[in-house]
């Protein structure tokens, strides 16, 4: 996973990565946004349909091992479950396509939000900044996209495995005869969403939504259906802007299941080391030219290092 080739991309990476250290504080070690996490084993197993829209790996062989990190949102290591601001929550998929001789692997990284609130990654950078200042208020009454993000429903969910996720950016999904399809990621429980009010919430526990997981896993594997949502280019759908969202009326079809079967060992070590990647460099699945995914990807990799190095 190289650094942004652009050193404009990489400075602008890197200060979103010391504006998040601004808002929520350093905490070494722990990622600069959704701190908070679990990683858990699993599988993924693909459709016919997926296979017939991909040639990538992932999307033909039978089943493929994977690692997922289930976040809140903020820096807050210790952010109560029942804390607001861990809405949206995350899920990063990591595919692992092989080990030798070299490893190779492709990620998925979504939210719990359907959106972003900026197209660039110096439209990131000037929202968080402006959170950091104090003064979002007035960036979002001149900015729509973030605006739109801000007032974006982020409810707390019941438990992870009724939660679903939303890829950001589009990609697209390369056939055995080069067809291309532009597609966004999406991750759907099995069991069907549950979500709490607020004050449904303010009765739970703390950390509700972790200490949950053991129980899960011992009744049977966390099942999510991802599926991916298809652009009609044709009719004008957008695949270089996180911010626009795509008609409900757009099909979506399903690319497989994730069966998530237990905790991952070592898990507070391997969170601290682990760098997921929002770009695929995979046969099959190439990025959009959606300008915010160089961006994501330095953050990524440049925050990664940071917490490596505590």
């Amino acid at each position: 996973m190289p650094l942004p080739a652009d050193e404009k991309v990489v400075e602008t990476s890197k200060a979103i990565v010391e504006t998040l250290h601004g808002i929520f504080g350093p905490h070494p070690g722990f990622r600069p946004a959704h701190a908070k996490g679990v990683l858990l084993d699993g599988t993924f197993t693909p459709t016919a349909e997926a296979a017939a829209l991909s040639k990538a790996a992932h999307f033909k062989a039978p089943s493929t091992p994977i690692i997922a990190r289930l976040s809140s949102s903020t820096g807050i290591p210790q952010l109560p479950d029942t804390d607001a601001n861990g809405n949206p929550h995350g899920f990063a998929v990591r595919f692992r396509l092989a080990e030798t001789p070299r490893r190779v692997h492709t990620d998925i990284i979504a939210h719990s939000a359907d959106g972003f609130p900026g197209r660039t990654g110096e439209d990131a950078l000037a929202f968080f900044s402006a959170i950091r200042d104090g003064s979002v208020g007035d960036y979002v009454a001149s900015h729509p996209a973030a605006l739109a993000f801000v007032q974006l429903p982020k409810p707390f969910p019941a438990s992870f495995s009724t939660e679903r996720f939303f890829g950001v950016n589009a990609f697209k999904l390369i056939a055995d005869d080069g067809t291309v399809t532009f597609v966004r990621y999406r991750i759907v429980p099995t069991k069907g969403l549950a979500e709490l009010s607020d004050a449904e919430a303010a009765t739970k526990p703390a950390n509700y939504l972790y200490d949950e997981i053991p129980a899960l896993l011992a009744a049977g594997p966390i099942t999510y259906t991802l599926t991916a949502q298809v652009a009609d280019v044709a009719a004008g759908d957008v695949t270089d802007d996180a911010t626009v969202r795509w008609p409900d009326t757009r099909r979506v079809v399903e690319l497989g299941t994730i069966s998530l079967t237990g905790e991952a060992a070592e898990n507070a070590a391997q969170q601290k080391t682990i760098i997921f990647d929002p770009i695929p460099r995979v046969d099959g699945v190439e990025p959009s030219d959606d300008p915010l995914l160089e961006a994501r990807a330095g953050v990524y990799l440049i925050s990664g290092r940071e917490r490596r190095a505590a």
